[in-house]
């Protein structure tokens, strides 16, 4: 599925029902979710050392926790270090939309022969914007000519003598820096490598708020062994933490009901939505209380919502609430 970025401009929402009301009975806020619930549809950001591959971390949560599934949004090389994003349960239903978002790296890379700072810092500067990638050898895709954004990179530092130098990169997901750093060096005529890579950002996700998997073992000893789960409980975000650059669409309780088993979004189920999207935009449909309920096309444009009273306004195209959590109480007329 492919999503249309097509924005016509964005501005405060639309709220279309300002009297709808949220039934506390069913559902709850996301940050008050109880560990298990967690443990069934939450995120663990974790910092990666050298050495291991993203598979094997995965492996050693899962083992860890004691869940069946546990996956991870953009693998990381086994020397590469920094954030990596882990999804438990149903949460990994949504690793396509996390392999897409746009992610920071620092790189150590060094030439084999010196470089002035204003000449490497032109060079770096000039590859911003569309490149074409090519995965390295060492990668484990498919070897095949990609077209990137890099939205930018610079140099923050430089040592020994001008052949060792600290790079930033901000790009779209899937750019291969090693193959980035590569081409510095062909380009510049001086052979460069790549010596360590740190991946900073993903989305709005940084690596200050990651654990180190020591921490995530020391916080499971302590809900196994002492039954205290507070310091787990802090570890594994709600899924909706790495939703939260995603244009919001929220809709009634009932609704949620209907989505959560996959049913089209009709008008009336409605209560608020972002000024300016364009139809066939993604959005994030939310229940009144905050909790994720589904990633969705909207079939009309935003701006028109307000203004229609029936018919579909929205399709799931990823259900990520379990069925079941709010009572069924949509009906046809209502549509």
């Amino acid at each position: 599925m492919s999503w249309s970025s097509d924005l016509l401009s964005i501005e405060g929402p639309w709220v279309v029902d300002s009297s709808a009301k949220t039934n506390p009975s069913f559902g709850c806020i996301p940050v008050d979710r109880s560990l298990s619930e967690l443990l069934n549809c939450g995120v663990i950001l974790i910092d990666k050392p050298p050495g291991p591959s993203s598979h094997q971390l995965a492996a050693w949560a899962r083992s860890l926790l004691g869940i069946k599934r546990i996956g991870h949004g953009g693998t990381l090389d086994p020397f590469a270090t920094g954030l990596l994003t882990l999804l438990c349960g149903r949460s990994t239903k949504i690793t396509a939309e996390l392999l897409r978002k746009q992610k920071s790296y620092v790189a150590v890379i060094r030439f084999k022969e010196h470089m002035a700072d204003a000449e490497l810092s032109d060079l770096v500067e000039s590859l911003s914007g569309q490149i074409y990638n090519v995965p390295p050898k060492e990668s484990a895709v498919k070897v095949q000519v990609r077209s990137r954004n890099i939205h930018e990179s610079k140099i923050i530092d430089s040592d020994e003598g001008g052949r060792l130098h600290l790079l930033s990169i901000d790009c779209d997901a899937g750019t291969y820096v090693r193959t980035l750093v590569r081409d510095l060096g062909l380009i510049a005529g001086n052979k460069c490598e790549l010596l360590e890579l740190h991946r900073s950002r993903s989305g709005s996700m940084f690596d200050s708020m990651a654990c180190t998997m020591q921490q995530l073992t020391d916080a499971v000893f302590l809900w196994r062994e002492h039954d205290d789960s507070r310091g787990l409980a802090k570890i594994i975000s709600p899924i909706e933490t790495i939703l939260d650059d995603i244009p919001e669409l929220v809709i009634k309780d009932g609704a949620v009901a209907a989505m959560s088993h996959g049913a089209p979004l009709a008008r009336p189920g409605v209560v608020s939505i972002p000024r300016g999207l364009a139809a066939g935009s993604r959005v994030l449909v939310s229940s009144l209380k905050g909790e994720a309920v589904a990633l969705a096309e909207i079939s009309v444009d935003s701006d028109s919502i307000p203004t229609i009273k029936s018919g579909q306004v929205a399709t799931a195209t990823t259900v990520i609430m379990q069925p079941g959590d709010y009572p069924q109480t949509w009906t046809k007329e209502q549509d």
